[in-house]
């Protein structure tokens, strides 16, 4: 049977970003894209026959930068990702970045049912995990495990040097 210290050594670093979503922000994105530049072109030239307004070259260049505003929001969901390794985790959400030790960290809970994997943190706080969402479904379930498992290797780690 190998020591604890040597199976934590063995362990890779966890690296997981959630799949499906990013490919359908990337679809819906280019989808926004495709559809700002088609409607500036088609709103070249007058309104109507009666009446003298027009779209101007600004407003339909204002149109195709609502677009890619548009674009760039939805990628936005591409954002989460999270690291693992001997130290502690990374978790980059949609809004925000932290970097926490695996001493602060109680629990890696991804429960049945729920949309995403938590961190219970030591001060009764949570962290949504949301690299690590349940529509990639079974990629989801091993990312989960292998975030587990950094997590107990850490506290065996610990315990085993602190006797």
């Amino acid at each position: 049977m190998t020591e604890p210290a040597a199976e934590s050594d063995q362990l890779a670093p966890v690296v997981y970003r959630p799949r499906q979503i990013r490919v359908v922000a990337w679809i819906a994105a280019i989808v926004v894209v495709v559809a700002a530049i088609a409607l500036s072109a088609a709103l070249a030239g007058p309104i109507n026959e009666s009446g003298p307004a027009t779209f101007t070259l600004v407003d339909r260049l204002g149109l195709l930068g609502l677009g890619l505003i548009g674009a760039a929001m939805l990628l936005t969901l591409t954002r989460p990702l999270v690291a693992a390794d001997e130290a502690g985790i990374r978790v980059r959400n949609v809004l925000g970045d932290r970097r926490l030790s695996w001493g602060v960290v109680r629990a890696v809970r991804y429960e049945r049912g729920a949309s995403w994997a938590v961190l219970e943190l030591a001060d009764d706080d949570v962290l949504g995990v949301l690299a690590v969402q349940a529509v990639d479904k079974e990629r989801a379930v091993a990312a989960a495990r292998a975030l587990r498992a950094r997590h107990a290797a850490y506290h065996r780690r610990a315990s085993s040097s602190s006797q």
